[in-house]
């Protein structure tokens, strides 16, 4: 694949190259394309994962045990091999003895299989090193180079789990150390495989830095080769929203401007910022939840049907959809944005401090712990249909949803039958999580002589219906990379729009850092801002409350 640039300075890409990369061709096997993460097993092949900053959080409380459960759905091949990259002086023992500890601290000592736990961790090997230290990238690659004698084949993921500042060192360091191409082991009995980065989000702080990164990441790697992780879209229900609308001819007729009233995307927290004060005061609940993540599963929501399920094709309409969202005017912020910060406040029978009580933040912070959006799409299906999207921390209730209210009939047949409230529209609510599952919400005939209407909730649940899931969102993750599927990762023009559709609110929110922010109490839902942006246009937000099936 080639990538360049618009005139408008927009990532730009041509046919991909179904060459060396991507996964297409795999230790001189030839594939057919990536394994779609909807049907089908799943076989990567075995390869070295290279982890950097492997001693983190994120690697301890999720990294690593998606790996364990890789293991444990039989679906780790043999001969990979972890390896782990960081400045902490550490032996083969005591960084196997480390990531044992993630295992146990996330699934309880009595809770490990220790055959599985043999075979994740059969051999795993660090290297010491400064991030922008070549030396200890030539100590990676002659480890490499082993390794792909050993049974990786020559196929390399490097995983950045590092801070982002570090995104650009590291990349940087692994071209010039020669690991950033396919076969870039220089030992020629070994076998010609695949490399891939896979990079934590946030991709940038605004338009100019991601576009930044993604020169950076160009001059080093191809496309092809570039996994920007979103795990919200690895959730099995995110997932399933395809499915939804594409494999069921009820919905797909009616996922329009013409029978949709709006739409909301949630993602509450009950947490507060805990240890991640200095992240926080630096990112906001806008950069950290909204860019990345929330107007990526609008996307899904709002895309055309793509003409093939394959990741270049879904990515496309994913595009498409981006474009088209009506640009953000920067003399009525106040009418698309809100932002607010928690003060203290009561959660889950608890009292929590306000924000600017939490540890390492500042005392008369303006960082928004709350933000909400409305997006508006200028295209034939989703025209004058506003989309709400919203996202905060010490909320009522953890929950991740999708909800799709549909219009209300054009005539009211049961007038006398309806309650005070009137008769309630169809919802269509995808739970994300925690309670992972959809939900349509109709309205029904209360049994007895009278009629009366009531509304019933048709509800599946994952948990309920198969009892676990079958990978968590950090397992498909992984496995996805391996496999060389990049349907569920951001394209790096993807990223850049996300950018270019909040950078008018960004502007406008760092040029009066003190002005327009709202205060909440914490175990709320909100900011009365945010109740007041949707009731200019006659909704309101859900409250979805514990086992509501709606």
């Amino acid at each position: 694949m080639t990538v360049g640039r618009d005139p408008g300075g927009r990532l730009t890409y041509d046919e991909p190259d179904y060459g060396d990369e991507g996964g297409f061709r795999v230790a001189g096997r030839a594939e057919a394309g990536p394994v779609s993460p909807f049907g089908g097993a799943r076989h990567p092949d075995p390869c070295s994962v290279v982890m950097f900053g492997v001693t983190g959080d994120l690697a301890h409380r999720k990294l690593i045990p998606a790996l364990y459960d890789l293991g444990c759905h039989g679906v780790l091949p043999a001969g990979t091999t972890l390896v782990g990259y960081g400045r902490r002086e550490l032996s083969d023992a005591q960084f196997r003895d480390l990531l044992q500890g993630a295992i146990d601290d996330h699934y309880g000592v009595e809770g490990v299989d220790g055959d599985v736990c043999r075979l994740v961790l059969e051999a795993p090997r660090y290297v010491q090193g400064e991030f922008d230290d070549p030396e200890g990238f030539a100590r990676l690659a002659a480890l490499l180079d082993e390794l792909d004698r050993q049974g990786s084949r020559g196929n390399r993921m490097f995983y950045l789990a590092t801070p982002p500042s570090q995104f650009p060192v590291l990349v940087e360091q692994l071209g010039a150390a020669g690991l950033a191409r396919p076969g870039a082991g220089r030992d020629p009995d070994a076998a010609c495989g695949w490399t891939r980065v896979v990079i934590e989000k946030p991709f940038g702080r605004d338009l100019e830095t991601a576009r930044e990164l993604d020169r950076v990441i160009g001059q080093v790697f191809d496309e092809r080769q570039v996994y920007r992780i979103d795990h919200y879209l690895a959730k099995e229900t995110v997932q399933n929203l395809l499915v939804l609308r594409f494999a069921n001819v009820i919905f797909e007729p009616v996922w329009n401007r013409r029978y949709v009233d709006y739409v909301e995307i949630t993602a509450a927290e009950t947490l507060g910022v805990e240890h991640r004060g200095p992240y926080y005061e630096e990112a906001g609940a806008l950069r950290d939840m909204i860019t990345p993540h929330l107007i990526q599963l609008f996307s899904l929501v709002a895309m055309e049907p793509p003409v093939a399920f394959d990741a270049d094709a879904v990515r496309d309409e994913k595009m498409k959809v981006l474009r088209a969202v009506r640009p953000i005017p920067p003399e009525s912020i106040a009418d698309w944005a809100v932002r607010a910060q928690y003060v203290s406040g009561v959660v889950d029978g608890e009292e929590v401090p306000g924000y600017r009580d939490e540890e390492r933040v500042a005392p008369d912070s303006y960082t928004e712990t709350y933000a909400a959006l409305k997006l508006v799409v200028d295209n034939w299906r989703w025209q004058g249909v506003p989309f709400y999207l919203r996202t905060g921390k010490r909320m009522a209730r953890r929950v991740t949803e999708i909800a799709i209210h549909f219009k209300r009939p054009p005539v009211l047949l049961f007038k006398d039958a309806m309650a005070s409230g009137g008769l309630q529209p169809n919802v269509l609510v995808l739970r994300v999580q925690p309670d992972e599952g959809f939900s349509l919400t109709i309205e029904s005939k209360v049994p007895g002589h009278d009629v009366a209407l009531q509304p019933v909730a048709m509800d599946y649940s994952y948990g309920t219906t198969l009892n676990e899931l079958p990978f968590s969102a950090y397992e498909t993750v992984l496995v996805d990379a391996m496999e060389g599927d990049m349907t569920l990762f951001t394209r790096g023009d993807q990223a850049e729009e996300a950018w270019r559709i909040v950078a008018p609110v960004l502007e406008a929110w760092a040029q009066r850092p003190q002005r327009d922010i709202s205060i909440y109490e914490a175990g709320s839902w909100g900011p009365e801002a945010a109740d007041a942006l949707m009731a200019r246009d006659g909704h309101s937000w859900r409250q979805p409350t514990k086992g509501d099936g709606t």
